[in-house]
C-alpha cells in the first residue's frame, strides 16, 4: 500500500513543481540572508571604525547598532514572507498532493 502511494506521488507532476519552487524560494532567501550577514561581518573586519562611529557627536551609541538590529529585523522579515508564501502556495499544492492519494489510504 505504502509503495503504492509513494510510486503514485513519485508520477504527480505537482511533487515536484513544489519541490522546485520551494528549493528556489529557500535557497533565494537563505542567500539574501548570508549577504546581509556577510557584509555586516566583512564591514567589521575591514572597516571597524565604520561600524564604531557614533551616531551623534557625544552619543554613546554607535551605527553598528541601528544596523545590527537592521539584520535582526530583515531575519525575521524574511522568516515572515517564507511563511506567508508557504501558506498560501505550498501548503495549496500540499493538500491537492493529499487529496490525490486519498483513495489509496
Amino acid at each position: 500500500m505504502k509503495t503504492e502511494i509513494i510510486k503514485r506521488l513519485k508520477e504527480n507532476p505537482r511533487l515536484q513543481e513544489l519541490i522546485e519552487k520551494r528549493e528556489r524560494f529557500a535557497w533565494t532567501l537563505a542567500i539574501v540572508m548570508l549577504v546581509v550577514y556577510y557584509a555586516f561581518i566583512l564591514t567589521i573586519a575591514f572597516s571597524p571604525l565604520t561600524l564604531g562611529t557614533p551616531l551623534d557627536e557625544g552619543m554613546v551609541t554607535t551605527i553598528g547598532i541601528p544596523v545590527g538590529i537592521s539584520i535582526i529585523i530583515i531575519a525575521f522579515a524574511l522568516t515572515g514572507i517564507y511563511v506567508n508564501r508557504a501558506n498560501r502556495e505550498f501548503d495549496q499544492i500540499t493538500r491537492e498532493l493529499k487529496e490525490s492519494i486519498k483513495d489509496l489510504e
